[in-house]
């Protein structure tokens, strides 16, 4: 029998943070910004296919960052919490400060030892 230990603070936020690390759900957390969309108008608004957008709405709904409501025959999505919205509003403030560093750094496709984050 497996034993999953308690996740620390440190690997929640990481966790929480990697639902807003590809830039594919971020451009529909962008899109979701406006208020609810449903599906088509995600993908016109993005320019995802329809396949993708799927997709990652689902690993948003499973990660608690969008929620669904059923309108007739379409579903619509929206942030689950306004600070959702305030959060990217931030780092678009913080970017504007620091564009140049992020733009530059080279360490995002380093490995992270998991081990350093239980500490």
């Amino acid at each position: 029998m497996f034993t999953i230990a308690e996740p620390t603070p440190v690997l929640l936020r990481a966790k929480f943070f990697r639902g807003f690390a590809d830039p594919s759900r971020l451009l529909i957390l962008e899109a979701l910004r406006g208020g609810p969309r449903n599906v088509s108008e995600i993908v016109r608004e993005t320019g995802l296919s329809q396949p993708n957008v799927s997709n990652h709405l689902s690993c948003l709904r499973d990660c608690g960052l969008v929620v669904a409501e059923q309108r007739g025959r379409y579903v619509y999505y929206r942030l689950s919490d306004p600070r959702i919205e305030e959060l990217l509003r931030l780092a678009d403030e913080i970017l504007a400060d620091v564009a140049t560093g992020v733009y530059q750094c080279t360490r995002y496709n380093v490995a992270i030892d998991e081990n350093l984050l239980q500490t």
